[in-house]
């Protein structure tokens, strides 16, 4: 590199600081811009010798990153070092000890965090891609200008990711999609969110962000000229009560507009509101409360509302703090168009998230509640070891995305929830003792199914027993990541307790087969009845499925020194099951269902997509091939969904031997006062059978009645019916 060039980017470096402070969006002090020179001088030295594969001086990239992190999020002194920091102890010969002394520990903890992200495996395999992120946001505990200096940083990654190879561009921006984008939109970081989901399709689908990108240059002056003549129809009026105020138009990101016409599966065209009109005034926040539904009345007055799009986020804000009033009106030329109102605080809320909630905050209360509950909410999910990574990533990303819910409690207070929610939710929401302990649920005073899906302003009452505890069945109706985790956790506990019960059964057992209870045959059994851990075997002795006579097969073919002999030399498996002491109860997927009632029904496998057991699925029905299973995430999926919503299955792959199955019987006898309380009481009595349904008639004294009842096995099945025989007036108990 000749002199001439290397002062000319030193020049630049030093015109880059000068403007890194001057963008600063909090008011830095002398001590601020003394640590933070510390630290651009510390980075200039550490990556002297570093260039980018565009070929630039590396130090352009931690500059670019803090300011950022300066203008952009808003961030304090302390995370602009850090960010100037942030590859130092990655890519050089500083240390954290280094970085410890020169600017304290709490910029060393945040490169440290940032260090840790970088270090973490790159896999193409999604659960440990979802391990990653669940690790990553393990380290929002220690500080959350971890995540958003990350953020910063992938931000500045993707806007200078031309001089990558393309396979690296489409595996760096669909982590982006996937974990960035939804991080930023639940930290409020909207405007990053949005750069950063247009940039991942820019790279992920090029062609079509290309169109899209056209398409909506070419239609800009339409768009100019429709805010002209809205803005004409209100501004007298607005002028009329005194407001200091500007409208201005807010485009609809081409991610958004890509997303909409996936999944309405309808062109460029024909999505309707590519752009919103945004209406930003001047007031103190006495009084912003008032003028905004001042100009609300104004632009009503001349606009049409749609009362079903009315969103209050300034009586109610969003956990994010965002805050805003949203409207639809019939616009110009009969077309809906959607008015956001918010004063300049508000404003700045939007675009800034937290950090302008610092400068709005009294001086003295610097602690930001709304992100302080997020992040204990978070941490129990985080660290719960029991949850799958990948289950927490999608439901995760599923709590990120969904729109908010405000529902009251009995006292009064304000809940919020992802929409979708139901009882259950709410009730985990309060408190896990509360959700575990979820007996039935009260909405508007009126009884409810625990499926019930909640709206804003519904008044929830949860109904709690000591003996009521969760079922399978809840993993159906809870939507929030925080429900299902806890309802997962519960039923492994359950399921341990059933796997402790069952281990003693089997001793017993074993016992009066003479059999000795030890290592060898436990690793036996296991391999006899093809299953994986020891915990497979009790639990499935302790819900009956493995009973007396499967264990007199399992003895007689032990006795047989001949018949064991051939089956170890013919069998593919290796006598020494590794799995045998894992602490878990496994599922082996061999059954697919459907509907609601679990069905067994005739299906086939799609070629598109191949499913495998154990895969997420639905089925279609077909013209003439029955019923296709194919994968939720097969590339015809969206098509079939959208077309042909009314032929669409639910569907899912069981483990027959921990499945519970329902069956009928009817029962005959001589009518008496009481019976039907007696039958009730036998039934419940055993702990492993569900009523459903009851229906009896009574005819001239005689009797009949049918009971729908959920059971585990046949054992158990047939236990009932020898007991309900005993009881005095049944004369007859069959199974239909």
């Amino acid at each position: 590199m000749t002199e001439a060039a290397t002062e000319k980017e030193n020049k630049e470096i030093a015109r880059q600081y000068k403007e890194l402070l001057r963008i600063s969006y909090q008011t830095l002090t002398d001590e601020d811009k003394k640590l933070i020179r510390t630290a651009f001088d510390t980075a200039v030295d550490a990556h002297k010798d570093q260039r980018r594969k565009s070929g630039e001086a590396y130090i352009f990239h931690p500059i670019a990153v803090a300011k950022i992190v300066a203008s952009e999020i808003g961030l304090d002194a302390t995370s602009i070092a850090a960010a100037l920091l942030h590859d130092v102890v990655e890519d050089t010969e500083f240390t954290l000890d280094d970085l410890e002394q020169l600017f304290g520990s709490t910029v060393a903890k945040i490169v440290d965090g940032l260090t840790k992200i970088s270090h973490l495996k790159k896999d193409k395999d999604v659960s440990l891609q979802a391990e990653n992120f669940r690790k990553m946001l393990l380290t929002l505990n220690d500080d959350i200008r971890v995540i958003i200096i990350k953020i910063a940083d992938r931000l500045h990654n993707m806007q200078t990711m031309d001089a990558m190879r393309r396979d690296k561009q489409v595996k760096i921006a669909s982590e982006t999609l996937y974990i960035y984008a939804p991080l930023a939109h639940r930290i409020g970081l909207y405007n990053i969110k949005t750069e950063l989901e247009d940039l991942g399709l820019k790279y992920t689908e090029p062609k079509v962000y290309t169109d899209i990108f056209i398409k909506i240059k070419e239609s800009k002056e339409d768009q100019d000229e429709y805010i002209k003549q809205f803005s004409k129809v209100i501004e007298d009026s607005l002028d009329n009560e005194h407001l200091n105020y500007e409208i201005k138009g807010r485009p609809k990101s081409i991610y958004s507009i890509w997303r909409k016409m996936k999944k309405q599966n309808i062109s460029f065209d024909e999505v309707y509101d590519k752009f919103a009109i945004r209406i930003i005034y001047k007031g103190d926040t006495a009084n912003e409360k008032f003028l905004a539904w001042k100009i609300y009345s104004v632009v009503t007055d001349h606009f049409r509302p749609n009362p079903t799009r009315l969103r209050d986020w300034i009586s109610s804000p969003k956990s994010t703090g965002y805050e805003a009033l949203h409207i639809t009106v019939m616009g110009p030329k009969g077309r809906w168009v959607e008015v956001q109102i918010r004063s300049e605080r508000m404003h700045e809320i939007a675009e800034k998230g937290y950090a302008a909630h610092y400068k709005y905050k009294n001086s003295e209360d610097k602690e930001d509640r709304g992100i302080e509950e997020w992040l204990n909410r978070l941490q129990e999910v985080l660290e719960n070891p029991d949850v799958n990574a990948v289950d927490f990533v999608e439901e995760f990303k599923l709590n990120l995305y969904s729109k908010e819910i405000f529902v009251f409690t009995p006292n009064g207070d304000l809940k919020s929830l992802p929409k979708g929610a139901t009882p259950l939710d709410f009730a985990f929401s309060i408190h896990t003792e509360v959700g575990t302990h979820t007996r039935g649920a009260k909405v508007n005073n009126k009884l409810v199914p625990l499926s019930h899906v909640l709206k804003s302003g519904d008044q929830v009452e949860i109904i709690t027993s000591e003996n009521a505890k969760p079922n399978i069945n809840w993993l159906n109706y809870a939507s929030t990541g925080r429900a299902r985790a806890k309802i997962k956790t519960s039923l492994k506990e359950e399921k341990k307790q059933i796997a402790e019960d069952g281990k003693a059964i089997l001793l017993r057992k074993l016992r009066t087969q003479k059999i000795p209870f030890n290592e060898k045959t436990v690793n036996d059994l296991v391999l006899h009845f093809h299953l994986k851990t020891s915990l497979d075997l009790f639990y499935r002795v302790g819900i009956g499925k493995i009973d007396n006579h499967a264990l007199k097969e399992f003895v007689a073919s032990r006795g047989n020194g001949l018949v064991n002999y051939i089956k170890r030399k013919i069998s593919k498996k290796p006598e020494l099951n590794e799995d045998i002491n894992k602490d878990e109860i496994t599922s082996k997927y061999d059954q697919l269902v459907f509907g609601k009632d679990e069905d067994e029904l005739e299906y086939k496998l799609a070629n598109c997509c191949n499913p495998i057991p154990g895969d997420d699925v639905f089925g279609f029905v077909t013209v003439n091939e029955g019923i296709k299973v194919h994968k939720l995430n097969c590339p015809n999926a969206l098509q079939l969904q959208s077309n042909y919503a009314y032929r669409i299955l639910p569907a899912k792959w069981i483990d027959s031997t921990q499945q519970e199955f329902k069956v009928v019987i009817k029962l005959k006898g001589i009518d008496n006062i009481g019976l039907v309380s007696e039958i009730t009481r036998e039934i419940s009595r055993n702990m492993h059978v569900n009523m459903k349904n009851i229906n009896f008639e009574s005819d001239d004294g005689i009797f009949n009645g049918k009971i729908t009842l959920i059971v585990k096995n046949n054992s158990i099945l047939t236990k009932v019916i020898n007991r309900l025989k005993k009881i005095n007036g049944i004369d007859k108990v069959t199974r239909e």
